[in-house]
């Protein structure tokens, strides 16, 4: 189906937001926003989030990507991730102004743009779906238990470490020094209140399964296997007997792309997201 694309401008806090939308010729009900995450702009790593806003559109699935506060071509101070509430509100009021077809809304996001949508969705109405690549569930504790878990396993059987003790170019103490690093990072660290004061104490992961739990809607969860992000949110998701519950729900669908690495970086693996995304988006 061919498609047009359309930059907009729309107002947020008193700063103005970039957006650009693309549009199938026959917009269908429901539409693709990109939630974009960490120091990134609209395009995405690779151009992902241009390439499967288009891939979407020809389709017939109206998709819009755009900058945050402080990024890109948008003015206003940069904010984390957690911050980004009346950015996402902001963006949603002009897409569905662009597109009067359109009835619902799917976030889709990567990496902390996916745990920002997480967050968000439960609030408004008008976002049916989500979509999640690679959630940010990071805090010391779980980053040092899956390295300990993931790098280090892989590194014991890593032919390359071994010719360099075999050398002697293996450098011993400053190895040893980092392992015992992350084995002490393992023990809780002690509860803070979050940035923006709305944490209360809770975790990062507890604010995550709270954001999921409160939304109603379906949800596609995307992991790659080359990434520690992805094992990080794998360990968490399979260790607590909460996250399990949640997931379980037949509203959550999850899918595992073995080889992919944390921003899809190569054009098999962002085309085969861009498949498994528009599927989902025809199933229900």
């Amino acid at each position: 189906m061919r498609y047009q694309e359309k930059a907009l401008a729309f107002p947020c806090g008193g700063e103005s937001l970039v957006g650009v939308a693309t549009l199938p010729e026959r917009p269908g009900a429901r539409g693709v926003l990109v939630v974009v995450g960490g120091p990134q702009y609209r395009a995405g790593s690779h151009r992902q989030f241009t390439l499967l806003a288009r891939a979407l559109a020809e389709q017939g699935i109206p998709a819009m990507r755009f900058d945050v506060r402080g990024m890109g071509d948008s003015s206003g101070e940069a904010r984390g991730f957690e911050d980004q509430k009346a950015d996402i509100r902001a963006a949603i009021d002009a897409f569905t102004a662009c597109v009067p077809e359109m009835r619902e809304v799917v976030l889709w996001g990567l990496c902390d743009g996916a745990s920002s949508a997480a967050m968000y969705a439960g609030g408004d109405a008008r976002v049916a779906g989500l979509v999640l690549l690679n959630p940010w569930v990071r805090t010391e504790e779980s980053l040092a238990r899956a390295t300990v878990k993931h790098y280090y396993r892989e590194r014991v059987f890593s032919p390359e470490l071994w010719k360099k003790i075999f050398a002697g170019r293996f450098a011993l103490r400053p190895a040893l020094a980092s392992l015992l690093g992350q084995l002490r990072a393992l023990r809780p660290a002690p509860r803070t209140p979050g940035r923006d004061g709305a944490g209360c104490g809770r975790t990062l992961p507890e604010r995550m399964h709270d954001g999921l739990a409160r939304f109603p809607g379906q949800v596609l969860l995307v992991l790659s296997g080359a990434d520690l992000t992805a094992r990080e949110f794998a360990d968490l998701s399979g260790a607590s007997p909460q996250w399990r519950q949640l997931l379980a729900a037949p509203r959550f669908t999850r899918h595992e792309l073995a080889p992919a690495d944390h921003t899809f970086s190569r054009r098999a693996w962002r085309d085969q997201v861009a498949a498994w995304t528009a599927d989902w988006l025809r199933a229900w």
